[in-house]
Protein backbone atom coordinates (compact mmCIF):
# COMPACT_ATOMS: atom_id res chain seq x y z
CA UNK A 1 0.00 0.00 0.00
CA UNK A 2 3.01 2.31 0.89
CA UNK A 3 4.44 1.96 -3.06
CA UNK A 4 0.84 2.37 -4.44
CA UNK A 5 0.76 5.64 -2.59
CA UNK A 6 4.08 6.90 -3.48
CA UNK A 7 3.10 6.80 -7.23
CA UNK A 8 -0.10 8.12 -6.30
CA UNK A 9 1.74 10.97 -5.44
CA UNK A 10 4.58 11.29 -8.10
CA UNK A 11 1.81 10.58 -10.35
CA UNK A 12 -0.33 14.09 -8.94
CA UNK A 13 3.35 15.94 -8.47
CA UNK A 14 3.77 15.56 -12.20
CA UNK A 15 0.67 16.64 -13.02
CA UNK A 16 1.14 19.87 -11.19
CA UNK A 17 4.41 20.36 -12.89
CA UNK A 18 2.63 19.42 -16.12
CA UNK A 19 0.00 22.24 -15.55
CA UNK A 20 2.49 25.10 -13.74
CA UNK A 21 4.77 24.46 -17.11
CA UNK A 22 1.82 24.64 -19.99
CA UNK A 23 0.91 28.14 -18.02
CA UNK A 24 4.47 29.29 -18.30
CA UNK A 25 4.87 28.24 -21.73
CA UNK A 26 1.87 28.96 -23.72
CA UNK A 27 3.04 31.23 -26.27
CA UNK A 28 6.05 28.79 -27.01
CA UNK A 29 3.53 26.49 -28.39
CA UNK A 30 4.33 24.11 -25.71
CA UNK A 31 3.15 20.06 -26.26
CA UNK A 32 4.01 18.07 -22.87
CA UNK A 33 6.86 17.27 -20.68
CA UNK A 34 8.74 13.88 -19.75
CA UNK A 35 10.14 13.43 -16.39
CA UNK A 36 12.93 11.03 -15.00
CA UNK A 37 15.40 10.47 -11.98
CA UNK A 38 18.69 10.45 -12.98
CA UNK A 39 22.08 10.16 -10.34
CA UNK A 40 22.17 13.76 -10.65
CA UNK A 41 18.63 14.89 -9.55
CA UNK A 42 15.37 15.27 -11.82
CA UNK A 43 15.33 15.52 -15.34
CA UNK A 44 12.62 17.73 -16.78
CA UNK A 45 12.45 17.35 -20.80
CA UNK A 46 9.57 20.60 -21.98
CA UNK A 47 9.24 20.41 -25.23
CA UNK A 48 7.69 22.94 -27.11
CA UNK A 49 7.19 24.54 -30.51
CA UNK A 50 9.32 27.85 -30.24
CA UNK A 51 12.37 26.68 -27.44
CA UNK A 52 14.14 29.89 -27.68
CA UNK A 53 10.69 31.52 -25.87
CA UNK A 54 11.28 28.57 -23.18
CA UNK A 55 15.13 29.06 -22.81
CA UNK A 56 15.10 33.20 -23.03
CA UNK A 57 18.44 35.43 -23.12
CA UNK A 58 21.26 33.45 -22.21
CA UNK A 59 19.72 30.55 -20.59
CA UNK A 60 18.53 33.27 -17.90
CA UNK A 61 14.21 31.91 -18.20
CA UNK A 62 15.04 27.92 -17.85
CA UNK A 63 17.43 28.66 -14.94
CA UNK A 64 14.29 30.73 -13.41
CA UNK A 65 12.17 28.00 -13.82
CA UNK A 66 14.45 25.60 -12.70
CA UNK A 67 14.67 27.68 -9.20
CA UNK A 68 11.18 27.90 -9.35
CA UNK A 69 10.09 24.33 -10.02
CA UNK A 70 12.85 23.46 -6.89
CA UNK A 71 11.06 25.42 -4.82
CA UNK A 72 7.31 25.02 -5.40
CA UNK A 73 7.34 21.04 -6.18
CA UNK A 74 10.58 19.72 -3.65
CA UNK A 75 13.15 18.84 -6.18
CA UNK A 76 16.57 18.97 -4.87
CA UNK A 77 18.27 19.38 -8.40
CA UNK A 78 15.59 19.86 -11.27
CA UNK A 79 17.51 19.69 -14.84
CA UNK A 80 15.71 21.16 -17.05
CA UNK A 81 16.13 20.30 -20.67
CA UNK A 82 14.30 21.90 -23.54
CA UNK A 83 13.26 20.12 -27.24
CA UNK A 84 11.40 21.93 -30.16
CA UNK A 85 8.25 20.19 -31.94
CA UNK A 86 9.57 20.44 -35.67
CA UNK A 87 5.87 21.08 -36.81
CA UNK A 88 3.11 21.97 -34.64
CA UNK A 89 0.39 19.85 -36.89
CA UNK A 90 1.67 16.89 -36.06
CA UNK A 91 1.25 17.37 -32.27
CA UNK A 92 -1.71 16.32 -30.46
CA UNK A 93 -1.13 18.57 -27.41
CA UNK A 94 -0.43 21.63 -29.61
CA UNK A 95 -3.20 20.76 -31.74
CA UNK A 96 -5.61 20.25 -29.35
CA UNK A 97 -4.77 23.74 -27.55
CA UNK A 98 -5.16 25.51 -30.42
CA UNK A 99 -8.79 24.34 -31.14
CA UNK A 100 -9.46 25.29 -27.10
CA UNK A 101 -8.06 28.70 -28.00
CA UNK A 102 -10.18 29.02 -31.09
CA UNK A 103 -13.50 27.58 -29.47
CA UNK A 104 -13.05 30.24 -27.01
CA UNK A 105 -12.48 33.05 -29.22
CA UNK A 106 -16.10 32.01 -30.21
CA UNK A 107 -15.16 30.47 -33.66
CA UNK A 108 -17.73 27.90 -34.72
CA UNK A 109 -16.79 24.19 -33.92
CA UNK A 110 -17.02 22.61 -37.16
CA UNK A 111 -15.22 25.13 -38.73
CA UNK A 112 -12.73 24.95 -35.97
CA UNK A 113 -12.25 21.02 -36.55
CA UNK A 114 -11.89 20.93 -40.44
CA UNK A 115 -9.50 23.35 -40.77
CA UNK A 116 -7.15 21.33 -38.48
CA UNK A 117 -8.22 18.18 -40.17
CA UNK A 118 -7.09 19.59 -43.63
CA UNK A 119 -4.21 21.42 -41.90
CA UNK A 120 -3.33 17.98 -40.42
CA UNK A 121 -3.07 16.05 -43.15
CA UNK A 122 -1.35 18.67 -45.25
CA UNK A 123 1.10 18.18 -42.64
CA UNK A 124 1.67 15.15 -43.62
CA UNK A 125 -0.21 12.77 -41.01
CA UNK A 126 -1.47 9.80 -42.28
CA UNK A 127 -5.16 10.27 -40.14
CA UNK A 128 -6.72 12.77 -37.51
CA UNK A 129 -9.63 12.48 -35.16
CA UNK A 130 -10.88 15.09 -33.27
CA UNK A 131 -13.08 14.79 -30.50
CA UNK A 132 -15.55 17.01 -28.66
CA UNK A 133 -17.79 16.79 -25.93
CA UNK A 134 -19.41 19.55 -24.05
CA UNK A 135 -22.22 22.08 -24.25
CA UNK A 136 -21.45 22.66 -28.37
CA UNK A 137 -23.27 25.49 -30.40
CA UNK A 138 -25.21 27.26 -27.87
CA UNK A 139 -27.46 24.29 -27.06
CA UNK A 140 -28.60 23.51 -23.91
CA UNK A 141 -27.67 19.82 -23.62
CA UNK A 142 -23.92 18.49 -24.05
CA UNK A 143 -23.65 16.75 -26.77
CA UNK A 144 -20.48 14.80 -28.76
CA UNK A 145 -18.99 15.69 -32.15
CA UNK A 146 -16.41 13.67 -33.69
CA UNK A 147 -15.04 14.13 -36.78
CA UNK A 148 -12.24 12.26 -38.77
CA UNK A 149 -9.74 12.46 -41.51
CA UNK A 150 -7.22 9.58 -43.06
CA UNK A 151 -6.87 6.40 -41.16
CA UNK A 152 -6.60 6.08 -37.02
CA UNK A 153 -5.49 3.14 -35.53
CA UNK A 154 -7.92 2.56 -32.17
CA UNK A 155 -6.24 -0.02 -30.34
CA UNK A 156 -3.07 -2.09 -30.22
CA UNK A 157 0.13 -2.51 -30.28
CA UNK A 158 0.36 0.01 -33.35
CA UNK A 159 -2.28 2.27 -31.57
CA UNK A 160 0.36 2.63 -28.71
CA UNK A 161 3.77 3.21 -31.76
CA UNK A 162 1.79 5.29 -34.32
CA UNK A 163 -0.69 7.48 -32.64
CA UNK A 164 -0.21 10.99 -30.84
CA UNK A 165 -3.15 11.63 -28.55
CA UNK A 166 -3.66 14.83 -26.73
CA UNK A 167 -6.40 16.75 -24.62
CA UNK A 168 -7.41 19.80 -23.07
CA UNK A 169 -10.23 21.98 -22.17
CA UNK A 170 -11.88 25.14 -23.70
CA UNK A 171 -13.68 27.21 -21.37
CA UNK A 172 -16.95 29.25 -22.37
CA UNK A 173 -19.61 31.19 -21.14
CA UNK A 174 -21.93 27.75 -21.62
CA UNK A 175 -19.56 25.73 -19.87
CA UNK A 176 -16.55 23.26 -20.45
CA UNK A 177 -15.64 21.62 -23.43
CA UNK A 178 -13.41 18.80 -23.66
CA UNK A 179 -10.46 18.24 -27.02
CA UNK A 180 -9.38 15.17 -27.64
CA UNK A 181 -6.91 14.88 -30.80
CA UNK A 182 -5.43 11.76 -31.80
CA UNK A 183 -3.04 11.68 -34.76
CA UNK A 184 -1.37 9.06 -36.55
CA UNK A 185 1.37 10.76 -38.37
CA UNK A 186 2.30 7.59 -40.32
CA UNK A 187 1.84 3.77 -40.99
CA UNK A 188 3.46 0.78 -40.58
CA UNK A 189 5.05 -0.66 -43.26
CA UNK A 190 3.61 -3.57 -43.40
CA UNK A 191 -0.12 -2.57 -43.25
CA UNK A 192 -2.43 -2.18 -45.94
CA UNK A 193 -5.47 0.19 -46.07
CA UNK A 194 -8.18 1.10 -47.79
CA UNK A 195 -8.65 5.39 -48.19
CA UNK A 196 -11.62 6.54 -45.47
CA UNK A 197 -13.34 9.69 -46.36
CA UNK A 198 -13.88 12.36 -43.50
CA UNK A 199 -16.76 12.28 -41.24
CA UNK A 200 -18.53 13.62 -38.71
CA UNK A 201 -20.82 12.01 -35.90
CA UNK A 202 -22.86 13.27 -33.47
CA UNK A 203 -24.80 12.23 -29.88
Amino acid sequence: MAIEKTFVKEGIKEAEIEEFLRQKFEKAGYSHIEISRTALGTRIIVYAHKPGLVIGKSGRRISEIADEIRVKFGFENPLVDVKEVDDPFLDSNIVARRIARALEKGINYKKVANYYLQRVIEAGATGIQIELGGKLAGVERSRNAKFKEGFIMHSGEYSERFVDMGYTQANIKPGIIGVRVKIMRCMPKEAVILDEKKEEKTE
